[in-house]
């Protein structure tokens, strides 16, 4: 019922920026809880950050706490993910997601963007 399509990734040196952009089709985006996961080699998925249909509510993981902020608009069906800061643990394959549910545990999303690298160089 939705497909989200992402963009944005690319080679950043560390201390650098990225945003991340994730669009999704359909018109039921207003209900959907939107985060961002991202996957580094030989490591297991992990939450970055998530935003709640509202967009009142927002969560991140620990460490990019202060350095990565996610944010929705409804007008143009898309979410984002701006990146400051970055740091070479940073680096991963970073997937949009959605669920109807509220929260961010990863078994619970039931679409997902075919993921971007973010690459941050030392």
């Amino acid at each position: 019922q939705v497909q989200l399509v992402e963009s944005g990734g690319g080679l950043v040196q560390a201390g650098g920026s990225l945003r991340l952009s994730c669009a999704a089709s359909g018109r039921t985006f207003s209900s959907y809880t939107m985060a961002w996961f991202r996957q580094a080699p030989g490591k297991e998925r992990e939450f970055v950050a998530g935003i709640l249909p509202s967009g009142a509510s927002t969560g991140y993981l620990d460490s990019v706490k202060g350095r990565f902020t996610i944010s929705r608009d409804g007008a143009k069906n898309t979410v984002y993910l701006q990146m400051n800061s970055l740091k070479p643990e940073d680096t991963a394959v970073y997937y949009c997601a959605a669920t109807y549910g509220r929260t961010w545990s990863l078994s619970r999303f039931d679409y997902w963007g075919q993921g971007t690298q973010v690459t941050v160089s030392s």
